[in-house]
């Protein structure tokens, strides 16, 4: 087990981190650490009470852009329920109703207070983003996630009626083709994500590809 410091921004190797359990605890939220962790495949889950917990799972769940899986009934739905999409216009709200929307199965939220404020400072600076989805002008779903380089790290969704979440996805991903993103993050295999297209790959194979994708863009900003 691997404690870290909150005054010094360090990870032990993705490469060789534990396939199913944390790979650190500790540290802290702050922006700095979180885009290195972001860059080197990291990312914190951990529930409310709990120390941070930091994860580099193997295999990884990944959306390669191009090969997206749209059904024929959200097809359907993409053309006929009138939904309106737009991007980075109510992040708080989105991040707010991740945390408190239930899902089922699920019990409680691991978007902690803790982490809304730090996830909302990404966004401040331009590294976090939301996608939202209206329906007759009221918030009715939507995505967060984080952006570096040319890699889209998805971390919840939500949705108030049926299909408004997968909506958001949708057009999340099709902006994501369009800027020539390398590979979205799913974290975690679900089969949710794979209707969508989505597979497992190794941790190695992904820590290449976002070793690329990030290369000398940790700063740089995706284009919403």
């Amino acid at each position: 087990m691997v404690w870290l410091e909150k005054d010094n921004i360090w990870f032990p190797d993705p490469y060789t981190a534990p396939a199913d359990m944390p790979l650190a605890f500790g540290g802290d939220l702050s922006v700095e650490r979180l885009l290195f962790a972001y860059s080197l495949g990291i990312f914190p889950w951990y529930s409310e009470g709990e120390p941070i917990m930091w994860w580099s799972p193997d295999p990884r769940m990944v959306l390669f852009p191009q090969k997206l899986k749209i059904s024929r009934s959200l097809k359907r739905t993409l053309k006929n329920k009138g939904f309106e999409v737009r991007f980075n216009t109510a992040f708080g709200e989105v991040i707010r109703l991740c945390a408190s929307v239930r899902r089922k199965g699920q019990e409680g939220t691991w978007i902690t207070p803790q982490m809304i404020e730090a996830y909302t400072r990404l966004h401040e600076l331009g590294f976090a983003h939301s996608v939202e989805t209206y329906l007759d002008g009221k918030l009715v779903g939507g995505l967060y996630g984080v952006a570096i380089g040319r890699a889209f790290f998805g971390e919840s969704m939500f949705h108030i009626v049926p299909d408004a979440s997968k909506v958001a996805f949708v057009h999340l991903v099709k902006r994501l083709e369009r800027e020539n993103f390398r590979i979205i993050d799913c974290q975690q295999s679900t089969p949710h994500m794979a209707r969508f297209g989505a597979e497992e790959i190794s941790r190695r194979e992904f820590l290449d590809i976002l070793g690329e994708a990030v290369n000398n863009n940790l700063l740089k900003k995706a284009v919403f």
